[in-house]
């Protein structure tokens, strides 16, 4: 009677630990399907942003000239009214063509910024450099002009719905005014005489 008992109890033993241990695996089954799958996280993150469009781009060594032996890119607008140019690996900036030193009569630009001495004086250009905001300067002299830079030479026409880009830096002219971008931050400036964007704006690809 006792060895059976003992048996009876062994037998116990093992069908509860067996009874233990399924409900042990059934326990991880269901933790383990609520743990989303390692692909979960990575099909989440963000694109990377697209490059900029090579479409309308304009040959850069027609705009090319060499101002104290170093290489400068400029360009005019179609309207004439502005100046620009592009600093290789430097900066990117635009100024009146004419009567520079007054301004550039800009809505939405700042009365005065800060000259090189730290006076405040009415800002002559607008500049984006390889890092950091677009931001309104005053020059010295009219260093985006290549007439002023070069006396007897002329910069070409920049044509409407055309990007200059060289050095690590991209200009175009469009209608809503305009805009150079710093290839390197992405940032940039658009404008006309009626206002000042802090951001670049890309020729769209349909446009002639």
């Amino acid at each position: 009677m006792s060895v059976v008992a003992h048996n009876g109890l062994r037998f116990l033993s093992v069908a509860t630990a067996l009874a233990i241990a399924g409900a042990g695996c059934s326990g991880e089954r269901i933790v383990n399907t609520d743990e989303p799958p390692p692909t979960t996280r990575a099909s989440t993150s963000a694109a990377p942003p697209k490059p900029p469009s090579s479409k309308h781009l304009v040959n850069a060594f027609d705009y090319v000239a060499h101002p104290q032996q170093a290489a400068v890119y400029y360009f005019t607008t179609p309207s004439g009214r502005w100046a620009c140019a592009i600093v290789p690996r430097v900066k990117a900036g635009c100024q009146s063509a004419t009567g520079w030193a007054s301004g550039m009569g800009i809505s939405g630009a700042p009365t005065s910024v800060p000259d090189a001495s730290g006076v405040d004086s009415t800002p002559n250009a607008v500049v984006i450099e390889r890092a950091g905001d677009a931001h309104f300067v005053v020059l010295d002299e009219p260093e985006f002009s290549l007439t002023a830079t070069d006396p007897g030479s002329e910069a070409k026409r920049l044509d409407f719905n055309r990007i200059l880009a060289a050095a690590g830096f991209r200009c175009n002219v469009q209608e809503s005014g305009v805009s150079c971008m710093s290839e390197s931050s992405g940032k940039g400036f658009t404008f006309s005489a009626q206002e000042f964007v802090p951001r670049y704006t890309e020729v769209p690809p349909e446009a002639p």
